[in-house]
């Protein structure tokens, strides 16, 4: 079995600068440091208000870097055109609602199947892998399959969250590791993302078949301590054992 590979997502380095209104911290900078220190892909959000990476980011970013760029959008018209525009590598539809602080769950693809699957129909088009950020739901798992999406992401907040609260993660982690065989066995590679940290990482990369880990708000925090050098450094050392 390979090594899982680390994203990085780097949106809170735009939240500090957004924080006073200055050009520093650069996501540009951080997204540069992310390819030198050994990140397998830099992972950014486009949100729809704009709360921290803005579209001359997104420009700037995939025309500088030369890792894979993931890019982060809601199932719009509007992140669509933008995604064709720009031509990531990756894109990872997301849902997203205007007054969450961070994403709080997977798609409901169940209702959104048709919009869905025409934006994958269409970013395929151009040779864009696209990914679907959901539960750890074989149902949801066999939606993303009947709509061609590439890969899956797997929200982990849940068992991110029980594991912080020192609580019984073993019906979470058994619910996510039968996702992961299912996805595989039907032929789409997974990846997994959200709220984890050097402990929690210990205990997902566990879990055999997850393809790559797509991990932002720690790495970034952790990074004002350790640096983002060591910080990628302690994940991928992580995810080798």
């Amino acid at each position: 079995m390979s090594i899982p590979r680390l994203g990085v997502n780097i949106d809170h380095v735009a939240t500090v600068r957004n924080a006073r209104g200055e050009n520093y911290p650069s996501p540009l900078r951080a997204a540069l440091l992310v390819q030198k220190y050994g990140g397998n892909s830099v992972t950014i959000h486009l949100r729809e208000d704009r709360r921290h990476i803005r579209d001359k980011d997104l420009e700037i970013i995939k025309k500088k870097i030369k890792i894979p760029l993931n890019l982060e959008i809601a199932p719009t018209e509007e992140m669509l055109k933008i995604s064709l525009k720009n031509k990531p590598n990756f894109v990872c539809i997301v849902p997203e609602k205007r007054k969450e602080i961070t994403t709080e769950g997977g798609l409901n693809l169940k209702k959104n199947i048709k919009v869905i699957k025409n934006i994958i129909k269409k970013l395929k088009s151009r040779k864009i892998r696209t990914s679907l950020f959901i539960e750890p739901d074989t149902e949801d798992i066999r939606i993303a399959k009947y709509i061609d999406a590439d890969c899956i992401e797997i929200h982990t907040g849940k068992i991110c969250k029980l594991f912080e609260q020192k609580k019984n993660t073993s019906k979470e982690f058994a619910r996510i590791k039968q996702a992961v065989s299912f996805a595989n066995m039907i032929g789409l590679e997974v990846h997994a993302g959200h709220g984890i940290t050097f402990d929690s990482a210990k205990l997902l990369s566990k879990i055999k078949g997850i393809s790559e880990f797509n991990i932002g708000h720690f790495i970034i925090g952790e990074s004002i301590f350790i640096g983002i050098k060591d910080s990628i450094k302690q994940f991928k050392k992580i995810f080798k054992k």
